[in-house]
């Protein structure tokens, strides 16, 4: 594939990982402070399919074309600012898997309240803060990247 297809792919790709997350976040945050659980459940059900629908294979698809437009460029991937940029997108990987099992569960939550007609469980609230504990630096290792991607630091 010629170098600006791919490199428009990378970005339509990283574009579309940076928003689902960030939207995503929004809207389950808010839900679950409205502490409704028909609501929170139906908001959380559309953020568990929109990450493995769009995250999911936006994850994978990242490190594949940044690597092959590294070799089309003839960059190595030891440039310090690569190297900085798969530590930071794997350190936004790390805190993303938990919280995607942690959705699964919320969404059972409230699901569950949701049905019995019962407010959500003191759970589901543990479980939100560790979610936005680990959102926090998911988002901000990827500004970094997103940085990193542009300016090409040497």
């Amino acid at each position: 594939m010629e170098y600006l297809v791919v490199k428009w792919l990378h970005i339509l790709s990283s574009t579309l990982l940076f928003g689902t997350g960030l939207g995503s976040a929004y809207y389950m945050f808010f839900a679950s402070l409205t502490r409704q659980p028909a609501a929170v459940a139906v908001v959380v059900r559309q953020v568990v399919w929109a990450d493995w629908l769009f995250t999911t294979t936006t994850i994978v698809f990242q490190p594949l074309s940044g690597l092959y437009m590294l070799h089309l460029a003839g960059i190595p991937w030891t440039t310090r600012w690569v190297i900085w940029s798969f530590v930071l997108y794997f350190v936004a990987g790390a805190c993303w898997l938990p919280v995607v099992w942690m959705q699964i569960r919320m969404r059972r939550m409230a699901e569950a309240a949701a049905a019995a007609g019962q407010p959500l469980p003191p759970k589901y609230f543990t479980y939100l803060r560790w979610w936005t504990a680990l959102g926090v630096p998911a988002f901000l290792a990827l500004v970094v990247v997103f940085w990193l991607m542009v300016a090409k630091p040497a």
